[in-house]
């Protein structure tokens, strides 16, 4: 099994467009030390041939274009895309707005949690995505399935299973309370695995906290990529580029006794890589203390282009 970064920053990018903080600066003046990233993607494949996404950024084209695995293959018409299917993590803008340019009549198979898929049918723009050539797939939490295009099965499965986290931006609910509206199917992660070959990993681009059952789905697992939002809780403010923490975000941050790092210290998982990271999060620094930490715990940070095979 391949999997490929197509993009290893959270929403907005790095730099983001309209970001003048200490990274999205140094970063667009060519400092060493940090590379920009396009926003959270991966491509998989269990025989080069078929590759299934999971989540669709709205950097999709710059990504497909940067991946020649994801070309259009010679030989196959004038019109064709290796693309099986799309696996959607959560309704988050930058997890679905690269559906839009996926428009062009060309077939694939679209999954996500029925409360995601019920927003997309929601908002008319979506309709772009014709019916009769993208199917629409509810998946059903803890029921693992083959992921299948329009050519048939594509040698993967899918798992997805509930994961704390919080209803997308655009649809939080001011008057429901604390937790903005957010229901089961919200956010989810997936267990991808290659049915020959019997390896597997996990995705979780977006977390809020780890709870019992996600400690005991990760525990020894060979491979995770893993929110890497936010390095502190409070960054963000800090920085003065937003008011919102990374709870108030639905996002886990690294450090600290409530951070990931140390939620995972003890579970051994024996591969571990950061991945969704904010333009604010030091760990984007190659040469800085927090990445410095991050290593040394063992944790990669993703990059756009980085490959890892299973």
């Amino acid at each position: 099994m391949i999997i490929r970064v197509l993009g290893s920053a959270a929403g907005g990018g790095f730099p983001q467009w309209n970001c003048n903080g200490a990274n999205s600066r140094d970063v667009r003046a060519g400092r060493a030390g940090l590379k920009p990233r396009t926003q959270s993607a991966l491509a998989v494949s269990a025989n080069e041939r078929d590759w299934v996404l999971l989540n669709a950024s709205p950097d999709i084209r710059q990504q497909i274009d940067a991946t020649p695995a994801l070309h259009p293959r010679p030989g196959d018409g004038i019109r064709n895309s290796p693309i099986a299917a799309v696996i959607l993590t959560n309704g988050d803008v930058d997890h679905v707005a690269g559906l839009l340019s996926l428009r062009e009549g060309q077939p694939f198979t679209l999954y996500a949690s029925s409360r995601v898929l019920q927003a997309l049918a929601a908002n008319s723009i979506f309709n772009v995505l014709a019916p009769e050539k993208v199917g629409r797939q509810s998946m059903t939490p803890g029921t693992p399935f083959p992921i299948a295009g329009p050519a048939g099965e594509t040698g993967l499965s899918a798992e997805a299973f509930v994961v704390p986290g919080k209803v997308a931006l655009y649809l939080e609910d001011p008057e429901a309370g604390e937790n903005f509206g957010t229901e089961e199917g919200d956010t989810i992660g997936l267990k991808i695995s290659d049915t020959a070959a019997g390896t597997s990993f996990f995705y979780i681009p977006g977390c809020a906290t780890l709870d019992d059952a996600l400690v005991e789905r990760l525990r020894a697992a060979a491979l995770l990529f893993f929110d890497g939002t936010l390095y502190t809780n409070d960054e963000m403010i800090a920085q003065g580029l937003s008011a919102k923490t990374g709870q108030r975000m639905g996002h886990m941050n690294m450090s600290g006794a409530d951070g990931s790092l140390a939620a995972f210290e003890a579970l051994g998982v024996q591969r571990r890589i950061y991945i969704h990271i904010n333009n604010s999060n030091p760990v984007l620094r190659e040469t800085s203390p927090e990445r410095g930490v991050v290593e040394g715990a063992g944790w990669e940070v993703a990059y756009d282009g980085m490959e890892v095979r299973l």
